[in-house]
């Protein structure tokens, strides 16, 4: 998103920032990010619903609104987490031409289909994965059949013909798209409520890598680990790598990924914690100009406190998605990463004892500052349900990336 009335160029932070193979998998805000040089990107927002003592979850809206006996706790996070977010459908990311004989074609393109939309039937038949769609080329292929594709675009469904061209080169049937069902990367735990085995990570938007779109899924989450940092310079953000860790162990459910962050439930609170205590979440009037603290990892698993000043502090009446800037002080994070990084982005801020937000952009021209989001509004979207809440942790399986 670009708001261009902006006189300072800022970046979403690449929330999910490099695996141990270099390959960028997936991000937050793709296309902003991209290009660096935006004028604005986007980020976050929660609420919750208390399971066990069977409140609704306006107790939670109210109580932010109460004298200090009524307050909300929760567990700062600063982990890092691995992400798996799995889409609702099968997702197009790309073409590519398919040869057959003297013909290069893309099958799948020439039906119609554009990058971005998500395919959910084949048939008629529901799928999944892009294993199941293979299998369904390749058989129409050998039968000489025509697909008929499913899918759905900007809140529309259509149905695309298809028909499979075997492809000299690979020796296989072809439709010419690039799929995938799945995405992984790395980013930062920003907190975990207690009362309802709720937690709100990353600060904003995930979204597809290739197309620039928000993935529509739900996932898991797994311990994960920095690798190595990039430092950040003046108009080059730096950024974090990290791998996951113990990945057959999973930490929770991922059940929302919304503008403001991804949002779900585990059953206890992550490891290598740097509170082990719950703490107040402050209201938007509460926070102020002045010194503050930020939980993150800049090697291993190891959560610290960084020292950071909140330059501004927005009095906003409404959830919107940057009401802080941050300025970085504390020399050792500055001698480390240059200021804010890409990975960064969820990374909770703690002022006077109290969870007042998480870090959400860096400042292109400037890697020392960046941009905020209210920790109050961040809660006050988790909605979470006691239903939702025995389905989603039984888990999802994990998905992968194909071409068709």
């Amino acid at each position: 998103m670009k708001r261009w009335r902006l006189q300072v160029a800022s970046a979403l932070l690449g929330t999910f920032f490099f695996l141990g193979g270099g390959f960028p998998l997936l991000h937050a805000d793709a296309a902003d990010m991209s290009r660096g040089l935006t004028k604005e990107s986007s980020p976050m927002s929660l609420s919750a619903q208390v399971f066990e003592t069977g409140l609704p979850w306006n107790w939670l809206f109210s109580s932010l609104q109460k004298p200090e006996e009524h307050r909300v706790y929760v567990v700062p996070g600063g982990q890092s987490i691995g992400i798996k977010l799995h889409a609702s459908g099968i997702l197009v990311v790309g073409y590519h031409l398919v040869r057959e004989g003297k013909e290069s074609i893309s099958p799948g393109e020439r039906a119609n289909l554009h990058v971005g939309d998500v395919i959910d039937s084949v048939n008629g038949l529901p799928v999944k994965s892009v294993q199941q769609v293979a299998k369904f080329v390749e058989a129409a292929g050998e039968h000489k059949q025509i697909l008929q594709l499913g899918y759905h675009r900007k809140g529309h469904s259509y149905m695309a013909k298809v028909r499979p061209l075997f492809d000299d080169e690979t020796g296989t049937y072809r439709i010419g798209l690039y799929i995938r069902d799945s995405a992984s990367g790395v980013g930062t735990l920003t907190f975990y409520v207690p009362t309802n085995h709720g937690f709100g990570a990353l600060g904003h938007v995930i979204t597809d890598v290739d197309t620039g779109e928000p993935i529509d899924g739900k996932g898991q989450i797994v311990h994960a680990a920095v690798t190595s940092i990039d430092r950040g310079e003046s108009g080059q953000p730096g950024e974090k790598r990290g791998l996951f860790v113990n990945e057959n162990r999973i930490l929770g459910t991922i059940i929302r990924n919304t503008e403001f962050g991804v949002f779900g439930v585990m059953a206890t609170a992550p490891d290598h914690g740097f509170f082990s205590n719950p703490i107040p979440v402050a209201r938007v009037d509460e926070v102020h100009p002045g010194p503050a603290q930020i939980l993150t990892v800049v090697k291993g698993q190891k959560v610290e406190a960084f020292h950071v000043l909140i330059v501004k502090a927005q009095k906003q009446e409404s959830a919107d998605i940057k009401g802080l800037v941050v300025r970085v002080t504390d020399q050792r994070l500055l001698d480390e990463t240059g200021g804010i990084v890409q990975g960064m982005s969820g990374s909770p801020i703690i002022q006077d004892g109290k969870l007042v937000g998480a870090i959400t952009h860096v400042f292109v021209s400037d890697p020392t500052e960046g941009y905020g989001v209210y920790a109050e509004w961040m809660l006050r979207h988790l909605a979470l349900n006691s239903k939702e809440l025995g389905r989603l942790m039984r888990g999802l399986s994990e998905g992968s990336h194909s071409i068709a």
